[in-house]
C-alpha cells in the first residue's frame, strides 16, 4: 500500500470509567477463598459478568503466588481486569494490567500538542455525572422505567417509579437511590449513598459503593439476597432472623453492619 493512499485520519482514543468490584484478598489466600466459595454458593452469580479489580496492596507475595491466585479466581469465574497495588516486580506478561484508582476520565487526544488543563481533563460535574448513571440505570432494564434525578443536599439522588424486577440492576454511583417498589430476588441496587426501598427488599443492595461509610439501606420489607455498605456484606443467614419481612434499617459500625427495626 502507497503511502498516498494511507486513511490520515487519527485514530480516536477515550477515556471511559467503569463501577468495578475490587476483591481485597487476604493470606493465606487458601482461607480466604474458601470464604470466597461461601459468598459465591450463597449468591449465586455475584460474580458473573462483572469488572473486577483484584486489589494486592501490602500483601507479601512472589509473581507465582500472584498467577496461582489469578488461576484460582478464573476457575470461579472471576475475571480480573485489572490489578491494583502490585509491585511492578510481581507483574508479568500476560497478567492483568496494573491499575491506580479509578477516576473520571475525559476524551484522550493523541495529537494534542499541549495538555489540557486539569479543570478540562477532570470530566464531568456532578450533574452530567448524575445524568449519565440515570442513562446507564435506564439501559440496564429490560422494560422502560421511570427515572428522576433531584438535588438532596450535595448528592444528587436517583428515584424509581417502579419495582425493580429479577435480573435488573440500577447502579448510581454519585449518590442515594429510591425505589417506589420492590426489589425482586435476582435484582441488584448500587449506590454510592443510601438506597431507600419503599417496599419488599428481595434481592442485592449495595449502598456506599464508593467509599462511603455512613451510607445506609432502608427497606419496608427485608427479604435481601446480600445487602453491603462500603464494600462490608451480610447474607441473610447473618442478620437476625426477627428482622426478616419487617421494616428495617441497616448501617455501618466500625467494622460491622448492624440492622434493627424503623
Amino acid at each position: 500500500m502507497s503511502e498516498n493512499s494511507t486513511d490520515k485520519r487519527p485514530i480516536r482514543l477515550k477515556g471511559r470509567s467503569f463501577l468495578a468490584i475490587q476483591l481485597s484478598p487476604e493470606l493465606p489466600f487458601d482461607n480466604w477463598l474458601a470464604r470466597l466459595d461461601d459468598l459465591a454458593r450463597r449468591s449465586t452469580g455475584f460474580f458473573l459478568g462483572r469488572p473486577i479489580v483484584l486489589d494486592v496492596e501490602g500483601l507479601d507475595i512472589t509473581q507465582e503466588e500472584l498467577k496461582d491466585l489469578i488461576g484460582e479466581l478464573g476457575e470461579r469465574s472471576v475475571r480480573i481486569m485489572g490489578i491494583e497495588g502490585a509491585r511492578p516486580s510481581i507483574l508479568g506478561l500476560g497478567m492483568p494490567p496494573a491499575m491506580k484508582g479509578g477516576r473520571p476520565a475525559a476524551d484522550i487526544d493523541p495529537d494534542a500538542e499541549a495538555p489540557k488543563p486539569a479543570a478540562a481533563q477532570a470530566g464531568s460535574s456532578a450533574e452530567s455525572g448524575a445524568a449519565a448513571a440515570a442513562a446507564v440505570a435506564e439501559k440496564s432494564r429490560p422494560e422502560a422505567q421511570p427515572v428522576h434525578l433531584a438535588e438532596t443536599g450535595q448528592l444528587p439522588s436517583l428515584v424509581v417509579d417502579r419495582p425493580v424486577r429479577s435480573g435488573q440492576s440500577i447502579i448510581f454511583p454519585e449518590g442515594d437511590v429510591t425505589v417506589v417498589g420492590s426489589v425482586s430476588s435476582g435484582a441488584e441496587i448500587v449506590a454510592g449513598g443510601s438506597i431507600h426501598v419503599y417496599g419488599a427488599l428481595r434481592g442485592r443492595a449495595l449502598a456506599g459503593s464508593v467509599g462511603n461509610s455512613n451510607a445506609r439501606i432502608f427497606c419496608s420489607k427485608l427479604e435481601a439476597e446480600l445487602v453491603a455498605i462500603d464494600g462490608l456484606y451480610k447474607m441473610p443467614d447473618d442478620l437476625d432472623r426477627q428482622l426478616v419481612g419487617q421494616a428495617v434499617t441497616i448501617w455501618l459500625d466500625g467494622e460491622t453492619i448492624r440492622a434493627d427495626r424503623l
